[in-house]
């Protein structure tokens, strides 16, 4: 009688990445998110659930790449449930118009701005603008419909704006 061969776990895979795919994957969450608690929550989430996707059937091939791309999932994850968690507190009714800003921003200034804008903003401005996705993707990120999501930037742009010049207004 032949003994049972015990078959080796598919995320061990992960294992030989792990130490220099940690540092990519929570750079990457933190310059999107700013707050390093919560990137180390989503760097957490991120590798957790790599272990959860290496371990299925049809796995795909464990990289820092592939990682990045779970981690932007996480991330949008976060921002989905943030947004909700605003929507379900209050009420807000934005106008809509087009926004033709072609100043150049003050890099710190505009990463304070944008934390300081709803989830839904955040995700939107962050996902199309600092990680150049096209529409159709921010979409596909944001569960949202492709004209759902254009109106949704149009919408971030221009509070994006108006926080900009407040502030930039107040630290003159």
């Amino acid at each position: 009688m032949t003994e049972p061969r015990v078959q080796r776990d598919p995320a061990f895979a992960l294992l030989s990445l792990y130490e220099t795919a940690l540092p990519e994957v929570y750079g990457y969450l933190l310059s999107r998110c700013g707050d390093r608690t919560l990137a180390e929550e989503l760097t957490s989430e991120t590798f957790l659930g790599a272990v959860r996707a290496c371990r299925k059937e049809f796995a795909p091939p464990v990289s820092t790449g592939w990682l990045i791309g779970v981690a932007r999932h996480k991330l949008a994850d976060h921002w989905r449930r943030k947004a909700r968690e605003e929507r379900g507190l209050r009420l807000v009714h934005e106008e809509e118009y087009t926004d033709p800003w072609d100043e150049r921003l003050d890099a710190l200034l505009a990463r304070e701005v944008l934390a300081s804008l709803g989830a839904h903003h955040q995700a939107a401005l962050t996902l199309r603008y600092v990680d150049g996705l096209p529409v159709p993707e921010v979409a596909g990120h944001l569960d949202r419909t492709v004209h759902a999501t254009e109106a949704l930037l149009v919408r971030a742009r221009a509070a994006f704006r108006r926080a900009y010049q407040e502030k930039e207004g107040r630290d003159a």
